[in-house]
């Protein structure tokens, strides 16, 4: 990998990207016309990064909902994020999906992958009942990186009112969760969605986020071709194809509904 490429990525000024989050959350609450703001805290990084900026300009407008599915959800993660409550001190509410899980089970056949979205799915339901319920608008976590290839669950995470984060690649968010004091544990452990048992997102996608990050770079802000893209990341050429494949198989994901 390029490391030089990488320190550009990282190297931002991360108190005006702070700055600019923070307008944007607040700026948003007052178009809409809403009370505040409600986001899944799962206790991984990124949706760390967006409670941290929301309770730094809309503490008392802010719900957190921790949503596992207590079968397959470490334990730790769910700790780690009941941790950030106490640390913040915004409201939240614990639920345990498990149940809900397994009572769908009961009616439709067995199928991990599609599970695993199933349970994506129920906590946007969840996080759009309490939405409604509250005049709460929803702040999805996707970053830039996940976005880009399809890294989420249509109809699950995938669904926000408000996208805070999504102009930050993965190695951006950990710099920015730095500067904002989000413990180092949290920034360094593995990213996972958390839809099956011991899921890791490196894992699953075939790539580190750092090879991601570069290729997505390179093509989207350095407006290079795949081919200049293998020599500038100094990655190899069946890597750069599978995620600029990823972006282009993903786009259905990233647009309303196909029309005629």
């Amino acid at each position: 990998m390029n490391e030089k490429l990488l320190d550009q990525i990282r190297n931002q000024d991360y108190i005006t990207i702070t700055k600019k989050i923070e307008e944007f959350l607040k700026n948003q609450v007052k178009e809409n016309n809403a009370n505040g703001i409600i986001l899944g805290l799962s206790g991984g990084i990124d949706s760390a990064v967006i409670t941290y900026l929301c309770s730094r300009v809309l503490k008392d407008k802010t719900l957190a909902m921790i949503m596992p599915d207590t079968k397959i959800s470490p334990k730790k993660e769910t700790e780690e994020a009941l941790k950030i409550i106490e640390k913040l001190g915004i409201e939240y509410k614990l639920l345990d999906i498990n149940p809900i899980v397994s009572e769908y089970s009961k009616y439709i056949e067995p199928n991990e992958r599609a599970l695993g979205n199933l349970r994506a799915r129920i906590r946007a339901n969840l996080l759009y009942y309490y939405a409604n319920s509250k005049n709460l608008l929803v702040a999805g976590s996707s970053d830039k990186s996940e976005f880009l290839i399809g890294y989420f669950t249509k109809f699950g995470d995938g669904s926000a009112d408000i996208f805070p984060i999504v102009s930050l690649y993965k190695i951006q968010v950990r710099e920015l969760a730095r500067f904002l004091g989000v413990p180092e544990n949290i920034i360094i452990q593995k990213s996972s969605p958390n839809l099956w048992k011991d899921h890791i997102a490196e894992e699953e996608i075939g790539v580190q986020y750092e090879e991601i990050d570069s290729i997505l770079y390179s093509i989207f802000e350095k407006k290079l071709s795949v081919e200049d893209t293998v020599k500038t990341t100094c990655i190899e050429k069946n890597t750069v194809d599978k995620i600029y494949q990823l972006y282009k198989t993903s786009e259905h994901k990233r647009i309303t509904a196909a029309r005629p």
